[in-house]
This record gives C-alpha cells, structure tokens and sequence, in this order.
C-alpha cells in the first residue's frame, strides 16, 4: 500500500515476479524444487485482487493469505487422468482419489485443503442429457427451522445429524476461545474445530442436494 501511494501504479503479476525472484528466489533455494506454476498463479492472483481494489467501489485492501486457512495451490504442464481414480501431476507424481474421474484432457488442477482432507478440482468440456420434465414449477424456500418449504406445502425437516454437528461446533468453538493465542493445544483445537464445520458444511449440502434433487425430478405416473 505504501509503495502504490508513493508511485501511484498497481505492482502487475509480471513485477511481483520480478521481485520473487530477486528478493525471495534467491534466499530460498527450495523454491526450484517445486513447480513454478503455484507462486505465478499467486502472483496472478494477488494481481487481479489489486486491480479489484483499485476499481471495484467497497473492495477492501487485498488479505494477506496465512498458512492454515483456506490452503491451495495450482499446478499445470503435464497432467494426465490414469485408470479411472489416479492422476498424475508435475513434480508431485500419482495421486489416488477417492472418486472416480472423468475420461478427459486436463491442461491445470488446483489443489485445495478443508480440514484433513486435500481436494482437487479442474475444467473439462461436458455434454449434458437433457431430461425430461416431469413437474410443474415449484417455490423452494430454503429457512432455519426447517430445512426447506415447498410451494405445494411440502416440509423437509433440518437433519438431525446437522443439528448435533452445529452443537459439537459450538462447543469446540468455546474451546479453541479458551486456549492460549498461539500455543500448540489452540493449534489441535483448531484442526478439530476445522473438521466439525466441514462435517456440518457436509450434511448441509447433502440434504439441499436431496431437496433440489426431488425438487427437480418427480416419479412418473402409470396409469392401469
């Protein structure tokens, strides 16, 4: 921010690279052992946040990104989908997933990390199947006591499971509160508390998927 108000010009992608690598390269030699494409998307990415503070009205200061929350990286160059559940990435090698992936061309992946568990996601060009339409229109309204109100007068109640999970969050959340700033017992409070919201974050998105699911296709009607 200082030197933005001081030189009146937004630091492009291709000048904090610049300065990677006098500045940072330089004094960390294990930066070459990585893939160059994670700190060029940061740097990309750290580009576009600047250019939407500049432009964008009530965009704040770009954060600066802390190891712990909200970790990912992107890789690109030679990747290729092997035998249905494997993947192979530059400088990382094969890399098992739990489901199985499309058949398809992968030119980029990011890699990103929710409790425990790394994820990774890409783009690849999908034919959908139209299917027919078996209701008419229908209002969902998503609410806190119930998970969702149907137009037609249709209740699903919240899960009992997301229920107890939202308890046990508030609960570790008391906990990781009481812990001192910077200690190892806060650090584990906090690996467990990550994992409750992403067990609640879970069951959530399971049940609105069931819901947008019998929203969307009703069981066709026989006639005797």
């Amino acid at each position: 921010m200082s030197e933005y108000k001081s030189t009146k010009k937004r630091p492009t992608a291709i000048d904090l690279h610049k300065r990677l690598i006098a500045e940072v390269k330089t004094e960390n030699p294990w930066y070459y052992e990585v893939s160059k494409c994670a700190p060029q998307q940061a740097l990309r990415d750290l580009d576009r946040a600047f250019k939407n503070f500049l432009t964008i009205p009530k965009r704040g200061f770009p954060n600066f990104k802390k190891k712990g929350k909200k970790d990912s990286f992107y890789l690109e160059g030679s990747i290729k989908i092997i035998q249905g559940n494997y993947i192979k990435l530059p400088r990382i090698g094969i890399v098992k997933t739990y489901e199985i992936l499309p058949s398809c061309r992968v030119k980029n992946v990011r890699i990103s990390k929710r409790a425990d568990n790394w994820y990774i996601s890409f783009k690849y060009d999908y034919q959908p199947k139209p299917t027919p339409k078996e209701r008419d229109v229908i209002g969902v309204d998503v609410g806190i006591n119930t998970l969702a109100t149907c137009s037609d007068g249709t209740k699903f109640a919240n899960v009992k499971a997301y229920k107890q999970a939202k308890k046990r969050r508030t609960r570790y959340q008391r906990r990781v509160n009481k812990k001192e700033l910077g200690s190892k017992n806060r650090a584990k409070a906090i690996k467990k508390l990550a994992k409750i919201h992403k067990k609640v974050a879970d069951i959530r998105a399971d049940a609105l998927h069931k819901v947008t699911t019998w929203a969307s296709f009703e069981p066709q009607h026989h006639c005797n």
